[in-house]
Order: C-alpha cells, then structure tokens, then sequence
C-alpha cells in the first residue's frame, strides 16, 4: 500500500511541478495574465510549487525505506524522475502541442530501461 501511495502521490505532485516549471510560458495566452510582470509570474508558479511539496514530500516519507516504505533512496528518486518525464511528455503533447519525434521516444524508452536497471537485484 506504501509503494502505491508514493507512486500516487508522486504522480499528483508532478502534475503540479510541470504546470509550475513551464506552464507559465502559455500564461500569456491568457486574458487574466496579459498584463502580469516576471514577478508575478514567479509568485503564481511559487504557489502551484508550494501544491507539488504537499505530494512530494509525503510521497518520499511514504516510499523511502528508512521511514519503513518500499523503495531505497535510489529506487525512489528513479521512480520519481520516471514519472516527471512522462507528466512532462504528456504535458507537452497535450498543452504545447509538441510533436514527439523518433528521439524523444528512444530516450524515454533508454529511462524505462534505466528504472529496470535501478530495479534489478
């Protein structure tokens, strides 16, 4: 149930993460923000950041197996950056319409294997 729990909550927490991180470069298309200076983009992306680190931070209590969960340190931050590229691609695709190219897709499929190779005994 723990491994679940992290994995959930590193999903939600990354959504928040990658809105934070890039999706203030599409706040300009929006009427609200037209007029927003640097520093209240930075203030809006800080306040969807603080969302990221109510998930983030439970999720590595939850799965880190010095707090009793499932995964090591290792283990964790892998499943953690496995995660974040995928919300990333999506969110790429979906919000930026980004096209995904022959390359994209071989070094997502060169980090799955990367996960294998940190879950391997």
């Amino acid at each position: 149930m723990r491994a679940l729990t992290t994995i959930v909550f590193l999903i939600i927490s990354n959504v928040f993460m990658t809105f934070a991180w890039y999706g203030h470069l599409k706040f300009r298309d929006m009427e609200l923000m037209k007029g927003a200076g640097l520093f209240a983009i930075i203030l809006l992306s800080w306040g969807m950041a603080f969302f990221e680190y109510l998930f983030q931070v439970p999720a590595n209590r939850a799965g880190f197996s010095g707090e009793g969960g499932p995964f090591n340190l290792v283990q964790l931050k892998t499943i953690q950056e496995a995660i974040s590229l995928t919300i990333f691609m999506v969110f790429s695709v979906v919000v930026f319409k980004q096209r995904l190219e022959w390359n994209h897709i071989a070094g997502f499929v060169l980090i799955i294997l990367a996960v294998y190779l940190i879950f391997r005994k």
